[in-house]
């Protein structure tokens, strides 16, 4: 579409968009200066499944779906493309892709966060001698000097989830990529980084510190790419993009994408953009994401938490002369095992789940234990179901996986509150399954605290807006943008925990019985 000609008076820039590019789903909103959603679309990520274990997105498709979603969600909301006054985008976080820096071709796919290629490099390298000799220096640094920047390293070993070791496999497996590397002509980006790549035809090129900080190869108490890691696995220092501030000029989109040049004002991951759209703002308020997967995000202000077995550090965002940092737990396949009993014709439709939940007091001992980790420093679980009797109906399985959810909620909260060394206040819930009153009541109860879900839980693409609307002038100022936030339902303990206990000792042994399969 070429450019279009400015004719009479501009209409005015009274809205942003945000974008938020997750792991199953692509939306954008367009919101007005009450936050409030003018026009929406959404599209389905279609992941491609080329080998068992490997997960992958096509980045042309990734791309059409991308630009095609805006230009939807501006149609619906009845504006026009120079009414935007900036972009925002939010993006699932470690998927990557790398291309050539001349031609702009890329060597392969997107390799997802959640593929597994590199599973005999992980058990390799965390078996090796060398990462034992990593671990005994970082320990005598960690005894000599306490500070906690050698804390992690001494205890640190590889997972599958990791950009690190994926990107070693691609260098190590795809001739052209390595190629290009030793030739300086390779370029690597998250999602984040591509979008922005093609959305300013290649004239930016550049990621901000709370995607670089989510692929575990970028060093969040120095704010730089990690030579030492590079340099034990050999990947070149010159394939990584600069970082930027997630809430700041980007540039301007080429006007022949959407017919006018649309600023980019924010870039950030998923996790930390719904973060800041639930306006945790102080240290010790909590976010947690029940999409995908499940995340526990802890605002610790300006101090940076050394890993932690099960919890690690991030960069929330930077803006300016703002560092905040966050401390994060993840657990894998929430919504996607709930959706799992959907495609199983376990349930006709995912909202039906709860009501399926509260019909019946209990599971009848049948226990739930999901194909994942808690973190990633424990070992793999066999998904299965247990318990089953002749008398277990559909409601008996059902309720059993989200009580599983909520005893994982459970679980990461307690390491939270044991290592996370500051007072905790609000809890703010969001992401698809927030809105499964069963699983947010029973994680209430069993947490013994305050959940707050907000009446729009699609934050990742509120806070990108959110983002993007601060340097556009759009809004203020954080103080305006916690004025905004409209809080649906609130979830208050109604159940003592020892109610809860006969239900997660049982639980527990499953677990048990579910390791090394």
């Amino acid at each position: 579409m070429p450019c279009e000609q400015q004719e009479g008076a501009a209409a005015p820039a009274r809205y942003v968009v945000g974008v938020d590019v997750g792991s199953t789903v692509l939306k954008c909103h367009v919101y007005d200066q009450a936050a409030a959603v003018r026009g929406s679309s959404c599209k389905k990520v279609e992941s491609l499944y080329p080998r068992p274990g490997w997960v992958e997105l096509d980045p042309e498709v990734l791309w059409s779906q991308f630009v095609g979603v805006i230009k939807e969600a501006v149609q619906a909301a009845g504006l026009h493309m120079r009414q935007i006054a900036g972009l925002g985008i939010s993006t699932q976080r470690a998927t990557f892709i790398t291309w050539h820096k001349k031609t702009g071709k890329p060597f392969h796919n997107f390799i997802s966060w959640q593929d597994v290629r590199s599973a005999e490099l992980v058990n390799s390298w965390n078996k090796s001698l060398l990462l034992k000799v990593v671990h005994l220096i970082f320990t005598v640094l960690h005894f000599l000097t306490g500070s906690d920047r050698y804390l992690a390293p001494s205890f640190f070993t590889f997972s599958t989830q990791q950009t690190s070791m994926k990107l070693s496999w691609v260098f190590k497996n795809i001739y052209e990529a390595e190629e290009a590397a030793r030739r300086n002509d390779c370029c690597f980006g998250t999602v984040d980084t591509w979008l922005l790549y093609r959305l300013t035809k290649g004239s930016v090129y550049a990621t901000d510190y709370s995607n670089a900080s989510a692929t575990g190869v970028f060093e969040p108490f120095t704010k730089c790419w990690n030579p030492t890691l590079c340099n034990l696995l050999s990947i070149p220092m010159s394939i990584y993009p600069p970082v930027k501030d997630t809430s700041c000029n980007f540039g301007s989109a080429d006007c022949e994408i959407f017919g006018v040049p649309i600023p980019i004002m924010a870039v950030v991951a998923d996790q930390q953009s719904a973060m800041f759209g639930e306006c945790c703002f102080q240290p010790g308020d909590v976010k947690l994401t029940m999409g995908t997967g499940g995340f526990w995000n802890v605002n610790t202000g300006q101090h940076l938490f050394a890993s932690r077995r099960g919890l690690y550090p991030l960069i929330g965002w930077k803006i300016g002369e703002e560092v905040v940092y966050l401390t994060e737990g993840c657990m894998s396949d929430v919504g996607t095992v709930i959706r799992w009993a959907q495609d199983i014709n376990l349930v006709t439709s995912v909202d039906e789940t709860e009501k399926m939940a509260w019909s019946i007091v209990d599971s009848q001992g049948v226990c739930f234990v999901p194909d994942c980790q808690v973190s990633v420093k424990d070992p793999p679980l066999c998904a299965s179901f247990m318990g089953l009797k002749p008398s277990t109906t559909r409601n008996h399985l059902v309720r059993a996986i989200l009580e599983s959810v909520a005893f994982r909620n459970k679980q990461l909260y307690d390491i939270i509150v044991k290592k996370v060394r500051i007072p905790l206040h609000t809890i703010r819930a969001d992401g698809g399954v927030s809105n499964n009153s069963f699983v947010m009541q029973m994680t209430s109860d069993l947490i013994n605290k305050r959940i707050e879900k907000p009446a729009n839980v699609d934050m990742s693409s509120l806070g990108a807006a959110f983002l993007a609307g601060l340097a556009s002038g759009f809004w203020t100022d954080k103080e305006q943008l916690k004025k905004l936030r409209q809080v649906e339902t609130v979830f208050e303990p109604q159940k003592d925990l020892e109610e809860y206990k006969p239900a997660m000792d049982t639980w527990l042994q499953a677990v048990k019985h579910s390791l090394h399969w």
